[in-house]
């Protein structure tokens, strides 16, 4: 049964779960958003050895009372690279939310996206937190403002909602566009779901969605310092899903969203699809697939319409995947290029759309995976050589 059979799409983000409400502002590079719903939390944070202050405040708040109520995410500066007085500004940041929400300081989540080494302006959201508190709102409404406030080169909001068979719906936001190679592409995702599900049902659940749909997404290959995903269950539904309906639905959120993301690459024009079958393992067919769309040569092979194929099978064969050149089978754009290790000859590919899919089968066993990615352009390095001036 495919996934969405078994689910339907709903409107509304966020806010399409029962108990959440949000709201947010932007003004110029700068924006605040807010995200109001109680429950049982877990998180997944970047590997970059330099992790923003944010993630260390809501890391030990999670690893502390596995809840959250609240969670409020600046644009504009990633208070990373700050230091102790980063540290500090975070702690401030959650305590002027907790303070306009009545609530525990240690009970809300921060996240912040922007410039790296750049102090956080805490007046600035210090004048602006009561009125993204004051619009917070149930409704779609509420849902694509706190999307699009923590936009930053983004070109539209992220939002992406289910409701499963058991009535229990899934519905999150993200932001990402450029320094993405999630490894756990600034990029930041909130989900949430009215199931009522335990902690470590949760954490696992949430692992296995990252790692099959933002870990497997790459625009430039730069692992930011801010890459969060938080999964928080309000507990509001009236009828539980059991774990294997729960995960497929997080799943295709988590997966649709980090679509949306690679899509949505600084400059990117066409978007790419890598489907590796027949590896020996699971882990050698995601070590192909990310190659694929990590590599400059096919990044921009795809941004010319040059179907220049080698560039994919020399990148297969530099992922570390077993690979048996005798066995291997690509197909570029729904045309066959090589089958079982021979060229077929006279092969005519057409790249003008702007969805490039690329099918590689290695032919040596059962393992697959899938990645998603985008063309390098000239506007993307426009927009990294202007980003801070």
């Amino acid at each position: 049964m495919k996934p969405m059979e078994t689910m339907k799409r709903v409107d509304g983000g966020v806010c399409a779960v029962r108990g959440v409400c949000a709201h947010g502002i932007k003004e110029g590079k700068s924006g605040l958003a807010v995200i109001t719903g109680s429950g049982e939390s877990v998180g997944v944070f970047t590997k970059n050895r330099f992790i923003a202050a944010p993630m260390v405040l809501t890391g030990s708040n999670l690893r502390e009372n596995h809840r959250l109520d609240s969670v409020v995410i600046n644009s504009g500066c990633a208070n990373a690279f700050t230091m102790e007085r980063g540290l500090a500004d975070a702690k401030s940041m959650a305590e002027l939310a907790a303070k306009r929400l009545n609530l525990k300081t240690d009970a809300i989540g921060v996240a912040s996206t922007g410039v790296i080494g750049v102090p956080l302006d805490l007046e600035w959201i210090a004048d602006h937190i009561d009125s993204v508190v004051a619009g917070l709102s149930d409704t779609p409404v509420g849902s694509e403002a706190a999307a699009r406030a923590i936009m930053t080169t983004d070109t539209y909001p992220k939002e992406f909602a289910v409701e499963l068979r058991s009535g229990v719906r899934i519905g999150g936001i993200a932001k990402g566009s450029g320094m993405i190679a999630p490894d756990m592409a600034t990029m930041l995702a909130f989900i949430y779901t009215d199931a009522d599900l335990p902690h470590e049902t949760l954490d696992s659940c949430l692992k296995q969605a990252v790692n099959r749909s933002f870990n497997m997404i790459v625009v430039d290959g730069d692992t930011s310092t801010n890459d969060m995903v938080l999964l928080t269950a309000s507990a509001a539904a009236r009828d539980e899903p059991d774990e294997e309906e729960f995960q497929e639905g997080l799943n295709c959120v988590c997966t649709e969203l980090a679509k949306m993301i690679a899509r949505d690459g600084e400059g990117a024009e066409k978007q790419i699809e890598v489907r590796v079958t027949g590896a020996g393992t699971d882990a050698d067919a995601k070590a192909a697939a990310k190659a694929i769309v990590k590599s400059p040569l096919v990044k921009t092979a795809v941004h010319g319409c040059d179907p220049n194929w080698g560039r994919v099978i020399a990148a297969v064969g530099y992922s570390g995947a077993a690979v048996e050149p005798d066995r291997i089978s690509l197909v570029l754009c729904e045309t066959t290029v090589v089958d079982c290790g021979t060229v077929v000859d006279g092969a005519l590919v057409d790249m003008s759309g702007e969805e490039i899919k690329i099918a590689v089968d290695l032919g040596i066993g059962s393992g697959e995976a899938t990645a998603w990615g985008c063309d390098l352009t000239c506007g993307y390095v426009k927009i990294n050589a202007d980003y801070t001036s």
